[in-house]
């Protein structure tokens, strides 16, 4: 049933005074936008959130390489998507926050902007927005698309409604086989296990004069990096700190929360623990030698912290939340070992093809990890080898762009017939 609009701006005005949504921009989460649309050719693709974001980049760079004239259209629903997104969109590609899913709202959209196609990421089905985009026979494809069992379980309960909405795509380009079978056994049509676009992206960036200034900071101290932790990571990095530093009392940890908006609150937490904590902060303070837990609570600076230590663990894989795991790849570009949690499940199949090449390092719980630390820590030719083999792994992926870029070209052909 679809909400009413008094309801709707209710809930938007609610998550404006939370910080969720951005009050200048509200009237785009309406249909509203104050941009005009481009002349000429407009591809649109939606990416809910930062995770869906990153794989959404692979696509609008090689789009815009492959269709000169065409600009690209790009929604996402969170601030911080949004955020990224600004910095890192190349020319003629621009960002809109999605509006929510009205019907009304959804023609405004669409109405405005007249995709000539849309590429949806993942999994994120919008029902009045699907139908609308069918209705108006505009070329789609769903890309890097998972299913995991437990959605599957609930989209089954309504399998009928959910066939119709697939059939929205002209093509969906699943993450694994396994997903592609469980968006098969939904009644989808054009299922293809093309791989996991994450596997295509290139290396994070980063500053060079920043990454100069923590390396002149950091020293040779040796740097554990505990990368887009979640709640309850940060006091387990911090126990494990402790534990290590009566061998290795020059080691710096550096925590990189997944939201910087908490990065204040885990100064607190860990101070009160006794801990030698520093926030880097919107100043980007430097560590000193006293610092023994760095908190990076800024955005955009993964590819830094990676270039600045080479033992990795990877986030909401032990997380207090159940976890779901963060990708493994970024740090496995940028010559580092990968460790992680017991709790992966939302990127499986890249941590399963990773292990099965022994590429990275799972650990069960706090001691397990503990116990992997130490040794990393302690054995340079293992560390080493472990940095090669992610590094190897990572660099052989790269060809899934290609495949999913032959799979769209006719979409992308059709848009443009479409349109003329």
């Amino acid at each position: 049933m679809t909400q009413s609009e008094p309801l709707l701006n209710r809930l938007l005005r609610a998550r404006v005074a939370k910080g969720k949504e951005n009050a200048e921009r509200l009237d785009e989460r309406r249909g509203i936008s104050a941009k005009p649309r481009p002349d000429g050719h407009v591809f649109w693709v939606h990416a809910a959130s930062v995770g869906e974001a990153q794989s959404a980049l692979i696509l609008v760079h090689s789009i815009i390489k492959q269709t000169p004239d065409a600009h690209i259209l790009v929604t996402t629903g969170t601030q911080t998507s949004a955020k990224h997104m600004e910095d890192a969109l190349p020319a003629r590609a621009f960002h809109q926050f999605i509006p929510l899913d009205h019907p009304q709202w959804v023609a405004r959209f669409l109405d405005h902007w007249c995709p000539d196609a849309a590429f949806w990421m993942e999994s994120e089905l919008w029902p009045n927005m699907l139908s609308a985009i069918k209705a108006r026979n505009t070329p789609a494809a769903l890309i890097n698309a998972r299913l995991s069992k437990q959605s599957l379980a609930r989209w089954r309960l309504v399998r009928g409604s959910i066939a119709t909405l697939l059939s929205t795509f002209d093509v969906i380009l699943a993450q694994s086989d396994d997903d592609a079978e469980n968006f098969m056994s939904l009644g989808a049509r054009d299922v293809v296990a093309s791989g996991n676009l994450k596997y295509s992206a290139a290396p994070l960036g980063f500053d060079a004069k920043d990454l100069a200034m923590m390396r002149i900071s950091v020293g040779a101290r040796p740097v554990i990096v505990y990368a887009s932790t979640h709640d309850g990571e940060e006091s387990i990095a911090a126990d494990l700190h402790g534990m290590l530093e009566a061998a290795y009392p020059d080691l710096l940890s550096i925590i990189i929360p997944r939201h910087p908006n908490r990065g204040a609150a885990i100064l607190v937490a860990l101070e009160a623990d006794h801990h030698n904590v520093m926030l880097r902060g919107a100043d980007k303070v430097q560590p000193d030698d006293n610092t023994s837990i760095y908190i990076a609570d800024t955005m955009g600076e993964m590819g830094l912290f990676y270039r600045l230590g080479s033992i990795v663990y990877v986030g909401r894989s032990l997380s207090a939340d159940g976890g779901g795991g963060h990708n493994p790849l970024e740090p496995a570009q940028l010559h580092c070992a990968v460790v992680h949690g017991k709790h992966v499940q939302n990127l499986a199949d890249i941590y399963d093809d990773m292990q099965a090449h022994n590429a990275c390092i799972s650990v069960h719980d706090q001691d397990d990890l503990l116990q992997k630390l130490e040794w990393l820590l302690s054995d340079d030719a293992a560390r080493d080898e472990y940095v090669r083999r992610a590094y190897d792994f990572a660099n052989a992926k790269g060809h899934v762009i290609d495949i999913v870029l032959k799979h769209i070209q006719p979409i992308i052909d059709e848009g443009i017939r479409h349109a003329a």
